[in-house]
């Protein structure tokens, strides 16, 4: 929003559209708060940042199982939504001029290219995580940080890349969809598939509690995204307010 509005007074995109990925994005807020809520009523306490793996009751360990299989459901549903049933909404017509050249790839090329990076990407993942520990020592961070913001950052920034591109094009209806289609994958089915597989691998099930500092971050992010889709419109200033939100929750985990 911040790099697409500096050269025009406002910019449009789809208010349906972004409405049903923002609202994704609170079903996830809803469904990643509720288990933390659940251990706190029945006497428990949150994970501080800190802290390193903690074994949950069995009960908490059986709904965050629900909750994760709830998510992974409607991220499915949502992909039959925007691809099938109203792709229209999510695939808006492009002129000729939105083709910076070459050749168009096929669904099957597409498909074996997505595929290959993301086991690439998976390979360096599990690099990345692995030294964590190592690096945030040597260049004076705290893994906290590190992991929340540093990896956050660099795992994504190929799609930061594209959306800033093709909102300096004046195509929001892009970039705001991969913008939140992105968190709205991490919410939905990247972490939801983490909880299912340590049913199966690991020492012991992973709960979808987090700290107090996550869940307030959570939080906050999806209402304010919320509140920025919904009118369709945005300029420089809405984008310049979304970066000072980011940098103020950088600045509470760098202190953690």
């Amino acid at each position: 929003m911040l790099v697409g509005g500096l050269k025009r007074e406002r910019q449009n995109f789809d208010r349906t559209a972004a409405n049903v990925q923002s609202t994704m994005l609170l079903l996830a807020c809803v469904a990643l708060i509720m288990p933390a809520i659940f251990e706190l009523v029945i006497g428990g306490s949150l994970p501080s940042p800190t802290a390193e793996s903690k074994r949950f009751p069995d009960d908490l360990e059986k709904l965050s199982f629900g909750v994760a299989a709830v998510l992974m459901a409607t991220y499915v549903a949502g992909l039959v939504f925007s691809l099938r049933t109203h792709r229209d909404l999510f695939n808006p017509a492009h002129s000729e001029d939105d083709h910076v050249g070459g050749e168009v790839w096929s669904v099957r090329r597409s498909v074996i290219m997505l595929a290959i990076a993301g086991i690439a990407v998976g390979v360096m993942s599990e690099i990345l995580v692995g030294s964590i520990e190592e690096a945030s020592e040597s260049i004076g961070l705290s893994p906290f940080f590190v992991s929340v913001i540093v990896v956050a950052i660099v795992g994504n920034a190929a799609e930061h890349w594209v959306a800033v591109f093709f909102a300096a094009r004046d195509k929001m209806d892009l970039s705001v969809n991969i913008a939140i289609g992105s968190a709205a994958q991490i919410a939905l089915f990247a972490a939801p598939l983490l909880v299912l597989t340590s049913f199966v691998v690991g020492d012991f099930p992973m709960a979808l509690v987090f700290n107090g500092l996550e869940l307030g971050a959570i939080v906050l992010a999806v209402l304010i995204a919320n509140q920025v889709t919904q009118e369709g419109q945005s300029t420089w200033f809405e984008g310049l307010q979304l970066l000072a939100v980011y940098v103020v929750l950088g600045l509470t985990f760098f202190f953690v």
